[in-house]
């Protein structure tokens, strides 16, 4: 059975050598083809390739947004079955390996592919003003979403820490706003500075923003950041270890249908990629891939 890699040359500070990949998956005994894509409509050539063949397995080498533009890839050709997908982290964000407890070694991620564990892992299905798209780990609407776009913009050899020091530069000039979520059966009316939807665990480098999330449970992890930004200083440094759940600030749902009505210049993201603004609604996917690890 073969795998097809797709190496991103534009993911972390070094990208990785193609030819390191293809040696390391022939000394371990895994018949791979190698990839080099050089932006998404490549990557979306690869995954109806993959999907065709008789052994459809795709393997990513890049971070969140290297796996958020293959999942969209994959599911955009409405597979009958969910794909095989597998991730081997070399970016310059992995929150979602880190559910996994994967780290950003390149040889331990490809020998864990030879006798490996297969995870039927939630989606979720964003639908906006940009249109639709599917995401793995996580969703924000507000400040997060402000800072990943500041983050963007920061070099990248500062690596995972460009999302916190992107926080604390957009604290001050985001404006709360009055919003209404909706979740299953809840709702939550009133301020707001921030609605993160989480199906992993990690977010923003490490930060453990749903410590009880689980990516096989049917439903979404929701919380609600509210209160005066002042909170920010109280908050921001529990998140690294998921210890900002019992804060007053901060309203947790669980749920499989989401709709966030928000102002029209609110920020949106997914899986660290910026998708636009406004008012979203999210509806989780179940079992919709199968996870390789």
């Amino acid at each position: 059975m073969t795998w097809t890699v797709v190496v991103n040359p534009h993911a972390g500070t070094n990208p990785t050598d193609p030819q390191r990949i293809a040696e390391a998956f022939d000394m371990r005994g895994l018949d791979a083809v190698v990839e080099t894509t050089q932006d998404v409509a490549e990557l979306a050539d690869v995954a109806s390739s993959v999907l065709a063949s008789d052994t459809p397995r795709l393997a990513v080498v890049g971070g969140d947004g290297t796996l958020h533009h293959a999942v969209n890839a994959l599911l955009a050709n409405e597979p009958e079955q969910p794909p095989t997908l597998a991730l081997i982290p070399d970016g310059s964000g992995s929150d979602f390996a880190r559910t996994f407890g994967q780290t950003d070694d390149i040889e331990t991620a490809i020998d864990r592919l030879v006798t490996p564990n297969r995870y039927s892992v939630d989606v979720g299905l964003l639908r906006g003003s940009f249109g639709q798209r599917f995401f793995l780990n996580a969703a924000n609407a507000g400040i997060a979403a402000a800072s990943v776009a500041a983050a963007d913009r920061m070099p990248r050899r500062i690596g995972a820490a460009r999302y916190r020091a992107a926080f604390w530069t957009e604290l001050a000039r985001f404006p709360k706003a009055e919003i209404e979520v909706t979740i299953d059966r809840h709702r939550f009316v009133g301020e707001a500075i921030n609605v993160v939807v989480a199906n992993g665990q990690f977010f923003g480098g490490g930060l453990n923003i749903a410590p009880r999330a689980t990516l096989v449970d049917g439903v979404f992890d929701v919380q609600v950041f509210s209160g005066p930004k002042r909170n920010a200083f109280v908050i921001m440094p529990r998140l690294a270890f998921g210890a900002h759940l019992t804060h007053r600030a901060v309203r947790r749902y669980i749920g499989g249908a989401i709709s966030i009505d928000a102002p029209d210049e609110w920020p949106l993201e997914a899986d660290g990629e910026m998708l636009g603004t406004g008012s979203v609604s999210i509806d989780v996917v179940p079992a919709a891939v199968d996870y390789v690890i």
